[in-house]
């Protein structure tokens, strides 16, 4: 792969950019007399725990962990899902196509918020109770309530929780299927054929011949679609799951901090979605040179 050179055009853009942020800033400062405060930040990230002695997460960190646990829960299920229904919607089968692509459809034409509190209100106050979620929360002990916490969230917040990674997952799944759907019906139908009359079954052809080949093609736009689920779960603060935007949202409130705490919350948002944009290109450029 060679390596990009930066071009004339790159620096005009960056010194574009950054006589902009330069021209904002200058704004906020001299136009607006914002008084900037940036000495206090720290100890929203990072506090002294007296009784242990040690430093621990403050609220904004506590809110990256809180979403990256619902991004990486959250596209574990959505994976799940969207091959479910990928392999439905490119199936023989008339009935598990019209399920899927009514899925798809549906899902991908009402707004995420509505879909939240649809999910929120139905599954906390029918699923849960019925399931004995919160009897079986109730009975944990201090060990696994603790196991909880690190893996999931705290169980006060366990019904909300779910609720939105149900809601994340449904979603970003059907943007999945449609990647998988695509990834299928991009391999050359004489695959198909080939593997027809070597006497293979449908799903035998579609195990050891067809996904092999479309992990290829799926692999480098579900490695973005993960990148949209993080950005997307700032959504699930509006039923008070305290992630980094709801946590920002509190400070924000509290502190009147307005600038300080979204440019350090863009920040953190940055810390995890550029390593994956990075991450997501050298992917793409070795599915590209594995094909040639």
């Amino acid at each position: 792969m060679k390596k990009k050179k930066i071009t004339g055009t790159d620096l005009i853009v960056l010194s574009f950019v950054a006589a902009v942020i330069i021209y904002v800033l200058y704004r906020l400062t001299i136009g607006f007399s914002y008084k900037w405060n940036w000495s206090v930040m720290p100890q929203y990230l990072f506090r002294f725990d007296a009784e242990s002695g040690h430093w621990v997460p403050n609220m904004l960190i506590n809110g990256l962990l809180a979403t990256l646990r619902i991004s990486i829960w959250g596209t574990i299920l959505a994976t799940l899902i969207g091959i479910a229904m990928g392999l439905c919607r490119t199936s023989r089968s008339l009935f598990l196509r019209l399920v899927s692509r009514t899925y798809v459809e549906l899902i991908r034409n009402i707004a995420p918020l509505v879909i939240i509190f649809l999910f929120y209100f139905f599954i906390s106050d029918q699923i849960m109770p019925l399931l004995g979620i919160d009897y079986l929360i109730e009975s944990l002990s201090n060990k696994m309530e603790g196991v909880m916490r690190f893996f999931l969230a705290d169980p006060i917040y366990a019904s909300n929780f779910f609720s939105a990674l149900i809601t994340l997952s449904v979603f970003e799944g059907a943007y999945i299927t449609e990647i998988v759907r695509a990834g299928i019906q991009a391999i050359e139908r004489g695959q198909w054929e080939a593997s027809y009359a070597l006497g293979l079954s449908r799903w035998q052809q579609m195990r050891h011949i067809i996904l092999p080949q479309a992990t290829t093609q799926i692999l480098p736009p579900l490695g973005g679609q993960f990148i949209s689920l993080v950005k997307d779960s700032a959504i699930v603060s509006v039923i008070s799951i305290q992630e980094l935007t709801f946590m920002g949202t509190e400070l924000m409130s509290g502190t009147y901090l307005t600038i300080e705490i979204w440019i350090i919350v863009t920040a953190l948002y940055l810390m995890i979605t550029l390593p994956c944009s990075l991450l997501v290109e050298r992917l793409e450029h070795y599915m590209s040179r594995s094909r040639a």
